[in-house]
């Protein structure tokens, strides 16, 4: 994973620089854009693993270079770099896509932590076999990373699964945030579980018609019922 080429996307020259000198020194490669046009040339060009993708761009904003890329059907990873909260709000509506999102000013260190999280949590894994999980009509596949809702495949992007398979592995279980983010993301997100939020919003959309449900416990957190 260390060698995976990861595309940096701001018009800021010291947040490339200080994003870009945390992700060489785990010993990834970089590629950078300072706008929407060439973020998606160089996605074209380049393929790369995952994309840091901020918000606020010349010539296209990060909203609709994410939109365009999900609307290709390209399913890169992607982590968006938002100016203030309410942006989320923003992701959230216009289900965009995003993978996570973290806002300005961000810890390098946290964005490292999540990237490669991500790209991990996406990689299929060898060393085992697991078997099919059958909820309901839900039918989920981890070794080929699929997802069946009833006759039809449900696509769903690398937190998306993760999420969806770590509540139904325990289904009627209730986790909080915190822990959906311990093993759905695989590490602490330093509090800021409103990403969760965003992904159940994701998930239950795509779920809709499905005997399936995420069902909210109030004050708790969430959990998966059939």
């Amino acid at each position: 994973m260390s060698s995976e080429l990861i595309l940096l996307v701001d018009d800021e020259p010291s947040i490339i620089q200080l994003a870009r000198m945390y992700f060489e020194r785990e010993g990834f490669r970089i590629q950078e854009a300072g706008d929407g046009e060439s973020a998606l040339e160089a996605v074209a060009k380049h393929r790369p693993a995952l994309i840091v993708l901020d918000v606020m761009l010349p010539k296209l904003d990060g909203f609709e270079v994410c939109r365009k890329l999900r609307a290709d059907g390209d399913q890169t990873p992607i982590i968006m770099l938002t100016a203030r909260d309410e942006d989320i709000d923003k992701i959230l509506g216009l289900e965009l896509g995003a993978d996570d999102y973290l806002t300005k000013p961000f810890n390098p260190r946290e964005l490292t932590a999540r990237a490669k999280a991500i790209l991990r949590r996406s990689e299929k894994t060898k060393d085992s076999d697991p078997k099919p999980i059958h909820r309901g009509d839900l039918m989920i596949d981890p070794a080929a990373r699929e997802v069946h809702l009833a006759s039809r495949v449900l696509e769903l992007r690398t937190q998306e699964f993760d999420l969806l398979l770590t509540l139904a592995e325990h289904s009627g279980r209730v986790f909080t945030r915190e822990q959906l983010l311990q093993l759905a993301w695989g590490f602490d997100f330093y509090g800021q579980t409103r990403t969760v939020d965003v992904h159940i919003a994701h998930l239950r959309k795509k779920l809709e018609g499905s005997n399936v449900k995420i069902e909210t416990v109030t004050g708790v957190g969430y959990k998966l019922i059939a």
